[in-house]
């Protein structure tokens, strides 16, 4: 096997090259925004908040409406499976991996090493790449994210018990909501009462009347599905944006000076998506829990993320090194950004070895 050929094949391919060299560019853009003032201090939250309670929800309720079929759903099982088990895979072996550092700071970096920005920056790179099926696996894969982020995470850093405001934020999060209603009407929509839609035959072009869910907003109420077309199309370049203008409001010289935050960098980004590839290269060889390429790509670019905004969050709020986590917040970007590509053509070569399909 050629693993330049298909390293060649994969970076030329339209659809991949368009998506990475996009992103990238309306990154830069929201740097050089945030860098002539363009973008005021403020601009970076407001644009997270948008694509948090708004794009995100409204992607994620999108991806779900669909036409379930058998190989969708037994990936989907997998993919919700392995989306809690990486979790518990994770807190035990991060502490090995950050033996070296002691107290506040190994707590600090085990947690934002455990805990990517899946949602904020894996999200919209899986979408671009994978299309629908990725985004659908995505927010299946998240499910898991939100359950320990919001309690082992919060446990984790404030030292203190579960609360019920935390349990309240863990459900009532707009992009939780979406999901679970939106994969409700996935899995149960052929139990659902029908409602005949006139739609026109793939191969004839002929009008045929056929039977959808009338949960399937997407059939029945189509302007409703154009809404959150809209709406999830906003996702992608407003995160992108507001990644850019983070980092143009930052001090690049005291991250990259900072030695834990190297190593940090290093086992967030190319540790943990490497095994995750292992370990599910063995489930799905051995049948256990086997993912299709699809399924694999998406968890990988989840798992190969920059901190969760949350996770730093819980570093600042509980002075659990704050600067540490700041530090780990940028340098974790700036490689996120540059690794992605890598991990992208990565898992097309490893899909030419034909133990995904």
């Amino acid at each position: 096997m050629n693993f330049l050929d298909v390293f060649s094949k994969t970076l030329t391919n339209q659809k991949i090259n368009t998506a990475i060299i996009s992103s990238i560019a309306i990154i830069l853009l929201g740097y050089y925004c945030r860098k002539k003032g363009i973008f005021k201090d403020e601009t970076a939250k407001v644009l997270t908040n948008v694509v948090l309670t708004v794009s995100l929800p409204a992607l994620a309720f999108n991806s779900f409406l669909v036409d379930i079929d058998e190989k969708k759903l037994n990936q989907g099982i997998n993919v919700l499976i392995w989306g809690i088990a990486v979790y518990i895979v994770l807190i035990f072996i991060s502490k090995p991996l950050f033996m070296k550092f002691k107290g506040d700071q190994q707590d600090t970096m085990r947690v934002l090493a455990i805990f990517g920005s899946t949602t904020f920056f894996g999200i919209p790179i899986v979408t671009a790449i994978y299309g629908p099926t990725g985004t659908l696996y995505a927010s299946i894969f998240n499910i898991g994210y939100r359950i320990f982020l919001y309690s082992y995470g919060y446990i984790k850093m404030s030292g203190l018990k579960m609360t019920m405001k935390n349990v309240k934020t863990m459900f009532l999060n707009p992009i939780v909501i979406a999901t679970f209603l939106g994969l409700f009407i996935w899995l149960f929509q052929g139990y659902m009462p029908k409602v005949g839609v006139s739609v026109v035959d793939a191969k004839t072009g002929a009008s045929v009347v056929k039977q959808y869910a009338f949960l399937r907003l997407d059939q029945t109420l189509p302007q409703f599905k154009q809404i959150l077309t809209y709406l999830a199309g906003l996702c992608s370049p407003l995160a992108w944006l507001a990644i850019g203008a983070t980092l143009g409001s930052v001090s690049f010289k005291d991250a990259l000076s900072n030695k834990p935050t190297w190593y940090y960098t290093a086992v967030k980004l190319l540790v943990i998506p490497a095994i995750n590839v292992a370990i599910l290269a063995v489930l799905t060889v051995t049948k256990v829990l086997p993912v299709d390429l699809t399924a694999l790509g998406t968890i990988v670019v989840m798992m190969a993320t920059p901190p969760a905004t949350v996770a730093a969050a819980y570093a600042i709020s509980f002075d659990k090194d704050a600067v540490l986590a700041s530090n780990a917040s940028l340098l974790g970007t700036l490689g996120a950004v540059v690794l992605t590509p890598v991990w992208i053509v990565i898992i097309q070569i490893i899909g030419s070895l034909g133990i995904f399909h």
